[in-house]
């Protein structure tokens, strides 16, 4: 036996020296083979990196005990083999143009075939077979060695930029094992030779190698043969090809059709687009973790907040931080993303009280995000607006000039907390303070910004607004709708009242056209409604009513399409339905205003199926008796109004102006009411007018009172916009 294993080696040096030299082994030499001029035509090309003397003969001894296993199996080593070996060699040495020159002249066509059968026999069960077909046409040895071929010219392909061809390349690997064995590779599949770690690399290189072709979908579709063919793959392997895929899917920009799976039961959940196949695998991950099967990796967590949050499965996302073991997250960092989930959901109170766990433990020093997003909260609500300007000055106390970013969104957080509460102080020195210390920690936000802050600009130019300072509101108007784009709604909307404001209604209309051109059809409600209201102050009555039936009638199919449109945020879907309810009462305000009780009847009916129990609803019925002189039944209307929301300004003032009308009431009453309107909304030009009628009406009130009540509404309704600035 070492006498025959000296004798092969001795063999295959004479022949790696003849294929290099270009010279011809004897027939005798090389037994069987007729193609033993491995390398004749490619050295005859000049396409070695030297000449035949300069060349290393060192060979690698595994690539010596390689070639001697075939040789020992097959009795001879073939030109396709010879040439694998040839340019492996050449490969591990650099030679990456001389490898793939030799690995072009396998003739693949030839050999694919005689490769799918020996792997399908070496993986058949055992049974009878006849002596005819009991021999594979090639040994396992000999397929390891060309499908390595195959692979290491797709890696030369790689190299030389050539990526699609690699592609290709690796592809047909993946192909010709995949069609040998349709059912999966065995377990222990070819352990004796290098087969399994080839395709494993080339299972790994195939979807980089499509990315880099520039082809996204060859790059879906074999991280999906990657991950549903069982290619006896490590566990790690295959968790970071789900990474891999999870990560393309969502931040690729490639929409990818849903898998069409061979096989799968009824009731088995097949994703419908990528945000969806992304969550799926990156639940895949995160489960093989709780179970103990792979090691941590703090960006799975990432990816599916990510991927949750623009699906709108926030809720969700929370559900899965709460059911994560303790040690992977800090106690700080989970509140705090736990908060983020729950306001993103709208339930504002329980975010904030997850945020005092963090805030109200001393032991956590660098709480800043905390904080600010603390006083976001308390800034939209007024039960704890003077929380949220203590939470703005904590921030900016512990910033200490550190980040002029962060600073000035503290900042702007500081000047928005101290904007509402103006709103709701009763004196109004205070009031008048508060709006200075408001105007002036925005500005101070706008002036240490880094890189303008859409944000910042927003909330400045809305402080503007409502303090009647309309030039400057026009400014920062023209500002935010310039950093957007053109991209927000919200900035046309609110640049369009400040021009309404300016009683500029030609121009207003002329930015909302603008808008609606540039806006899908879906995102157009407020601007649809701000329409109609500018053509009502412009008189242009049945302009109004047709722009009213056209958002409707958007409203309605949008609606229809929420209940399969199960990605759009819960929030989203309260905001329209919202907007339909109120565009109905616009509309019946409308009608009324014309005296087509019916219409306005039919409109206010379509209201109460939205929401029975609706302040507004309440009010628009008022007037409507009102109008027809039912003034004890609008008086009841009003009443109900109140019950169900006690801060509805206008049930407020229209309360007030019928029992005005009624007479024989103590006017402090009618008083009252009129001045919580105030109050609520300052700025209501027809609660100063009411309260100037009923301070005309008093003897005992003061001709000064009386003035400075018309003074303030004929000023403010000089300045009122179409729609509230807010």
């Amino acid at each position: 036996m070492n006498k025959r294993r000296f004798s092969i080696k001795g063999r295959l040096h004479k022949m790696l020296k003849c294929m290099r030299s270009g010279e011809q082994l004897r027939v005798d030499e090389i037994a069987h083979s007729s193609d033993s001029l491995a390398t004749r035509d490619y050295s005859a090309s000049g396409g070695y990196s030297g000449r035949a003397g300069e060349i290393e003969t060192k060979v690698d001894n595994s690539n010596i005990e390689e070639a001697e296993s075939s040789l020992r199996e097959s009795g001879y080593l073939n030109y396709e083999e010879a040439r694998a070996l040839l340019g492996r060699l050449e490969y591990q040495k650099g030679n990456t143009e001389a490898a793939l020159h030799v690995f072009e002249g396998i003739d693949i066509a030839a050999v694919i075939p005689k490769m799918k059968v020996s792997i399908s026999r070496r993986c058949e069960p055992n049974r009878r077979r006849s002596q005819s077909d009991a021999v594979p046409p090639m040994s396992m040895h000999a397929v390891s060695l060309l499908l390595e071929a195959i692979f290491l010219k797709a890696k030369s392909l790689q190299g030389l930029g050539r990526f699609g061809e690699a592609a290709q390349s690796c592809k047909l690997i993946l192909d010709t094992v995949e069609s040998a064995l349709p059912e999966g590779l065995p377990e222990n599949f070819a352990s004796d030779c290098k087969l399994q770690e080839t395709v494993g690399k080339a299972v790994e290189l195939l979807p980089e190698l499509w990315i880099l072709a520039g082809a996204p979908q060859e790059a879906i579709l074999s991280y999906r043969q990657a991950l549903l063919y069982h290619w006896n793959l490590d566990i790690e392997v295959t968790s970071k090809i789900e990474k891999e895929f999870a990560v393309f899917l969502l931040y690729s920009g490639c929409d990818a059709n849903p898998p069409n799976l061979r096989s799968q039961m009824e009731s088995s959940f097949v994703p419908r687009n990528n945000i969806e196949e992304a969550v799926l695998l990156l639940l895949f991950l995160l489960r093989k973790f709780v179970a103990g099967r792979i090691e941590w990796d703090p960006s799975i967590l990432d990816h599916l907040s990510f991927a949750l949050s623009i699906s709108g499965k926030i809720r969700a996302l929370a559900h899965q931080i709460e059911e994560l073991i303790p040690g992977i997250m800090g106690r700080q960092e989970r509140y705090c993303t736990l908060a983020l989930c729950y306001y993103g959901e709208g339930d504002d109170l329980v975010a904030l009280n997850l945020l005092r766990n963090v805030l109200n433990n001393r032991e956590n020093t660098d709480c800043i995000l905390e904080l600010l997003l603390a006083s976001k909260i308390c800034s939209e609500n007024l039960v704890c607006i003077d929380d949220g300007t203590k939470y703005a000055y904590k921030a900016l106390a512990r910033l200490d000039g550190k980040c002029s970013q962060i600073l000035s969104i503290a900042n702007c957080l500081l000047g928005v907390s101290l904007s509402v509460k103006s709103r709701s102080v009763a004196s109004d020195s205070e009031r008048i303070l508060k709006q200075s210390e408001a105007l002036q920690a925005l500005q101070t936000a706008e002036k240490i910004m880094r890189e303008r802050s859409p944000y910042v600009v927003f909330h400045l130019c809305l402080e503007h607004a409502d303090q009647r300072k309309l030039d400057f509101a026009l400014y920062y108007a023209k500002q935010l709708l310039k950093l957007e784009a053109g991209s927000s709604t919200k900035a046309y909307t609110l640049l369009a009242r400040i021009l309404s404001a300016q009683k500029r209604f030609i121009d207003a209309e002329t930015v909302i056209n603008a808008a609606l051109d540039q806006t899908g059809k879906w995102d157009q409600g407020e601007l649809l409604r701000t329409k109609a209201r500018l053509h009502i102050a412009q008189g242009q009555l049945k302009n109004a009513i047709e722009t009213y039936t056209h958002l409707l009638a958007v409203l309605q199919v949008r609606t229809k399409n929420l209940g399969a449109e199960k990605r759009l945020l819960k929030s989203r879907s309260k905001i329209n339905r919202s907007l339909e309810m109120e565009t109905w009462h616009d509309l019946a305000n409308l009608y009324t205003s014309l005296s087509q009780w019916r219409d306005a009847e039919v409109c206010l009916s379509k209201s109460q199926a939205i929401n029975p129990h609706s302040a507004s609803r309440w009010h628009s019925t008022g007037l409507l008796y009102e109008a027809k002189g039912l003034h004890q039944e609008a008086l009841e209307s009003f009443r109900k109004a109140l019950d169900v929301e006690p801060t509805h300004v206008p049930s407020l003032i229209s309360t007030a102006c019928i029992l005005r009308q009624f007479g024989g009431q103590s006017l402090p009453v009618v008083r009252s009411f009129l001045m919580d309107a105030l109050r609520l909304d300052r700025g209501n030009p027809s609660a100063w007018y009411n309260l100037g009628l009923l301070y005309k009406a008093d003897a005992g009130a003061s001709a000064l009172e009386t003035a400075e009540c018309f003074e303030a509404a004929a000023f403010l309704e000089e300045h009122a916009p179409i729609e509230p600035f807010r």
